[in-house]
């Protein structure tokens, strides 16, 4: 059974948690987007400066029980639409309901019109997302192609479009 999961907005003091769960995070992606890690053995921090620092995005950490298990980024927060910029679930975590769980409460806490966008070459990401966009929006959801700015190298993104 799964454990309960709670949400946290991220708090100053959580930037080094965070931080590793970055690396996680870029490690696992690695994986659709070659990405390597620098002559240190760090993946680089992307967009996470920015998401933490904007004032248009929250941050939060996933826990079950006490442990932190994960955590998203959802931007839009003042003109819309509402987007999760970056969702991420440790390995250990995955498939037992806490992406589910953690998923729903972000669309629960943040009512209105929702984009989320993944990659196809992640089969995990694409079943996760439309199975939740379905259950969360029976009504329907659209689905579109988007290329990646700045990216042409890499394959388009798809994004689920849906109300809250």
């Amino acid at each position: 059974m799964l454990s309960a999961v709670t949400l946290r907005s991220i708090l100053s003091h959580d930037l080094p948690l965070v931080e590793r769960l970055w690396q996680l995070y870029r490690h696992d992606l690695s994986e659709f987007r070659g990405m390597l890690p620098n002559d240190v053995g760090l993946f680089t921090a992307g967009r996470l400066p920015a998401y933490l620092d904007d004032p248009d995005t929250r941050g939060y950490i996933f826990y079950q029980d006490t442990s932190p298990v994960g955590f998203a980024f959802v931007s839009g927060l003042r003109a819309g639409p509402l987007h999760i910029s970056e969702f991420f679930v440790v390995r250990a975590a995955r498939r037992s309901g806490v992406g589910s769980h953690a998923a729903r409460q972000l669309f629960a806490r943040h009512k209105g019109q929702w984009e989320v966008a993944f990659q196809e070459e992640n089969p995990g990401a694409a079943r996760f997302w439309r199975r939740l966009a379905a259950e969360v929006c029976p009504a329907g959801h659209q689905e579109e192609r988007r290329a990646v700015p700045g990216k042409p190298e890499i394959p388009p993104d798809t994004w689920l479009l849906f109300t809250t």
